[in-house]
């Protein structure tokens, strides 16, 4: 029997928000989970793909409300480390679009923690696909375990990563130095035109693209807001629109795409190896699907990513 479930690994983020008057001397911090990963995680399982994640939970009072809210949507924990040291803390401030900027206070977290003990083969378990990214693929020491936990996954599960630059936290040059060895390790590598900017500035998307992959990486999405997503599979390229919708704010859409994409392909009996069968029209119909879902996203506060029977129709 095939594997049914997708593994998701990296950091939960204590998302705070904070509202009153600076002035008036006194701030209040409203605080959600997020983490990129695990907002791709509850996506994940929110859509009705069996999901696992990995991921090192604190046990201080944010590491409860993330395994709360995980445990909610149906994420399955069991290849999760309970850890001692702090949750990452984010806080956000919100433009005029909704848009996201965020002061990150990360230094000795337990996201970034992990050992070679800790990232074995059991506690991913038999999966079709393993995806990963954003502050745990380029933060110590755990960084570099979790790029070997990719390698020798990549020989029976497809491979999906999204850089998910923070440029705050971690110099784009290391994004930069490292995309060639995720392009080999990965069969799915999905960024934003923020991301793509970050690590190779002025340098057009095709470009970028055909340099991935020529290190490997078959399927590479582009998300660029509200006009859409570029998909493009070995070179072959297309553009899927984004529908109309009252933007909330962005928090977690990106993460909502991921999901709604590895959803899609999974559904689909794609995912499991090398993405050998995979075609363009195959990688536009996951696009088209993972941009109803991050739309979805959109049009609600926070990353509060939509149940499948809010797609229904």
């Amino acid at each position: 029997m095939s594997p049914t479930k997708v593994a998701v690994l990296g950091e939960c983020v204590a998302d705070a928000f904070a509202t009153g008057s600076p002035s008036q001397g006194e701030l209040t911090l409203r605080v959600l989970p997020g983490g990129g990963p695990a907002n791709t995680a509850v996506a994940l399982s929110r859509l009705g793909t069996p999901t696992r994640f990995l991921g090192r939970i604190s046990r201080d009072s944010f590491g409860a409300l993330f395994r709360a809210h995980l445990e909610s949507s149906g994420v399955d924990l069991t290849g999760c480390v309970t850890a001692d040291e702090p949750s990452t803390l984010a806080v956000a401030t919100l433009d005029e679009s909704g848009q996201a900027c965020y002061s990150f206070h990360a230094e000795g977290a337990a996201d970034w923690a992990w050992s070679p003990a800790e990232l074995t083969a059991g506690r991913l378990g038999d999966v079709s696909c393993l995806h990963t990214g954003s502050l745990a693929l380029v933060r110590a020491p755990g960084a570099e375990h979790v790029e070997e936990l990719l390698g020798r996954t990549a020989a029976r599960a497809t491979v999906s990563i999204d850089p998910n630059v923070r440029a705050e936290l971690v110099d784009p040059a290391v994004y930069r130095g490292r995309m060639p060895v995720w392009c080999k390790l990965a069969d799915i590598v999905k960024l934003s035109d923020d991301d793509l900017e970050q690590i190779h500035p002025g340098v057009p998307f095709e470009q970028a693209c055909d340099t991935w992959h020529a290190a490997g990486v078959r399927l590479v999405v582009v998300t660029r807001g509200s006009r859409g997503a570029t998909v493009s599979v070995d070179g072959e390229r297309a553009t899927v629109p984004a529908p109309a919708t009252a933007v909330v704010d962005t928090v977690g859409a990106g993460d909502s795409f991921t999901a709604g994409l590895l959803h899609r392909l999974h559904a689909s009996g794609l995912l499991g190896g090398r993405l050998d069968v995979l075609g363009l029209d195959q990688a536009v119909d996951a696009a088209a699907f993972a941009v109803r879902v991050a739309t979805l996203t959109c049009s609600v506060a926070g990353a509060n990513p939509p149940w499948a029977p809010d797609l229904a129709g």
